[in-house]
Formats: C-alpha cells, structure tokens, sequence
C-alpha cells in the first residue's frame, strides 16, 4: 500500500501545524497535514470560535491551503490531536477529504493506513450529482 511513504514526516507536519490550532473553547487542538500529487505538502489547524457550530476543523484548512496553492489531489493524509495521536477525521471531512483526494487517498487511521475508500464507503460524490 505505499510501503516508501515516510508516513513519520507528515505526521510531523500535522504536529507542527497543530501547534498553530486556536482552541480556546474545547482544549483540543488538532493538525493535518496531507501530500499532493506534485509533491506539496499542505496543512491545516483547527480555529474555533464563539458560536461553536461553525468552527473550522484543521481539514477545512488543509483543504483551503490545497487550492490557494494550486488545486491537485491529495495522496496522502494524516490528523493529530493534541497529545500528538493519529486522529480519524469526522465524517463531514471524511467527506471533504474524499472530494479532494478520491477514493485511493492513502489516511493514517487509528488502525493503519486505509485507503479512502475504507473510510468512507460508498461516499457520495461529483458522479453522482449527474
């Protein structure tokens, strides 16, 4: 599945990139961090704020960071909480993670690396909108 990947090296990013988090309601900092398919690594931190339905998860961020540098596909991801543990993404970002990387996107899970078709089965997406 990707054996040559250095999987320690993004999870180092996303660890980086949570140091960045702004948590100042749950206490529960998170970063991810993901490689493109030209190489890029692109990151993400989790911004909370008062009205607490509308925080932005470090996902959100990644995914924003993916276009402003110049759109591709993810390859690779990976998400830490703030005790620097491999974190599954939530399902609307498994979602978000899906659009932008498609079903073969390799994630560190809580149980090894999976493909995205594994974490999110049968995900709904572009095709099935025609």
């Amino acid at each position: 599945m990707d054996d040559e990947f250095d999987w320690a090296a993004l999870q180092a990013e996303a660890v980086a990139a949570m140091g960045h988090a702004y948590a100042p309601y749950s206490s529960f900092p998170v970063g991810a961090a993901a490689r493109v398919d030209d190489g890029r690594v692109v990151v993400g931190c989790n911004v909370e704020n008062a009205a607490y339905g509308v925080a932005l998860c470090a996902e959100c961020g990644l995914v924003s960071q993916l276009h402003i540098t110049g759109g591709g596909r993810l390859t690779h991801f990976v998400c830490v909480n703030g005790e620097e543990e491999v974190l599954m993404p939530c399902g609307r970002c498994r979602q978000l993670l899906h659009e932008n990387g498609g079903p073969d996107l390799l994630v560190m899970t809580v149980s090894g690396v999976r493909p995205m078709s594994e974490v999110l089965p049968d995900a709904f997406g572009p095709d099935d909108l025609a």
